[in-house]
């Protein structure tokens, strides 16, 4: 099991008297620094365009490049790179892709999608987020494509075309970054396996909801037939964080931290997300959440809150169903970057050293397996 951050720059309107949306983008950065310190392997950076107080994380091409050069081993991903052609015009977004790799000196992973907000997908001139689904599965492919040594094109397909040209400059890392998709539905899942791409899992299941899904893909993986250079066999889901070394501090930490605010705005703009059975539509607010469910939350494996020992007990429930890495999406809630440190350094000193004992990272070690065994004409 290894351990990532998830940043997306939420900048609530209660939490701006204090903090700007400067000082909001400066504490992201600085605790991807704290868990590249202590010993995490991943930070992803999400793209999200017009979703006032939920994401002002849009330019990520350019955090992500400064996230690089302010780190050493933690590799930065994005969560996601939007592919559709109005939103990113395919040779545009292998130029970043490369650039990013080249930056980070092979430190960045490539994590894929099509946007979940219709207040995105519309702004952008796409009618119907159905549309985006056809307009992935065009121009992924040729994105690969352009990445290869030479000349690409010409091409002309249903929703972009280019002429021949040489797209510049070509991935450091060979033959390009580890490639993920986002996705959420069984469907995706078993796609992503097929194809051979990692699966960044933004979803609020369980472990116990989570694991036919990850069944799904670790049986379809086998038989890869993958649309890149290599398969990529990983699983991230995201979880919620805090450790410290006194539990009951950590459980006050998080119950004042009013996640059921993020949770509303999360329902509020990601259109594509099932709404749960009863749950109250924006501007209502869920209510926020009592000790007694922080407290099931934590006996039942769903989130690293509470003491170093309490954490190893619910990642072990994640790594029992098959996940290969959690990240933890921290300032998705009201808490500082003082605490935010302290339980990143403490997560890094008694709960990461459980699990993760490898110092190269997964995507990395695959790779290179793939490649040194295709190299000898082994089968992978």
């Amino acid at each position: 099991m290894e351990f990532g951050l998830f940043n997306q720059m939420y900048h609530p309107v209660h939490r701006r008297a204090e903090r700007g949306e400067h000082e909001c983008l400066m504490e992201e950065l600085a605790l991807i620094e704290v868990a590249d310190r202590v010993g995490f392997k991943y930070a992803w950076a999400s793209e999200h365009h017009f979703l006032d107080e939920y994401s002002h994380l849009s330019a990520s091409e350019a955090f992500m490049a400064y996230a690089l050069a302010r780190t050493n081993n933690i590799h930065i991903g994005s969560g996601i790179i939007n592919i559709t052609p109005p939103v990113s015009p395919p040779s545009r977004v292998a130029e970043k892709v490369a650039m990013l790799d080249h930056l980070g000196r092979g430190r960045f992973e490539w994590g894929t999608g099509r946007g979940s907000s219709s207040t995105e997908v519309h702004g952008f001139g796409i009618e119907t987020m159905d549309e985006t689904r056809d307009m992935y599965d065009e121009t992924l492919p040729e994105i690969i494509k352009m990445m290869q040594p030479g000349e690409y094109g010409p091409f002309d397909g249903k929703f972009f075309s280019m002429p021949r040209r040489n797209v510049l400059p070509k991935p450091y890392t060979n033959p390009h970054p580890p490639i993920w998709v986002a996705a959420g539905s069984p469907g995706t899942f078993e796609k992503a396996a097929r194809l051979g791409l990692g699966v960044l899992c933004f979803t609020m299941g369980t472990p116990d909801t989570l694991a036919p899904l990850i069944e799904v893909y670790k049986k379809t993986i086998v038989n890869a037939e993958p649309i890149g250079g290599y398969v990529n066999n990983n699983i991230m889901v995201t979880t919620d964080m805090m450790v410290l070394e006194d539990g009951a501090r950590a459980r006050q930490v998080s119950l004042n931290n009013r996640g059921n605010y993020h949770t509303a705005l999360l329902f509020r703009y990601l259109d594509s997300f099932p709404i749960g059975q009863g749950q109250p539509k924006w501007p209502n607010v869920p209510p926020p959440a009592e000790a007694s469910a922080l407290d099931y939350a934590i006996r039942k494996g769903i989130v690293a809150v509470g003491t170093p020992d309490e954490a190893i007990a619910t990642i072990q429930r994640y790594e029992d169903i098959g996940a290969d890495q959690l990240a933890f999406g921290t300032f998705s809630t009201d808490v500082s970057l003082a605490d935010a440190t302290e339980a990143y350094e403490t997560f890094g000193k008694h709960v990461l050293p459980v699990f993760d004992k490898d110092p190269v990272h997964s995507t990395t070690r695959q790779r290179e397996a793939q490649l040194g065994a295709l190299a000898v004409g082994v089968a992978v």
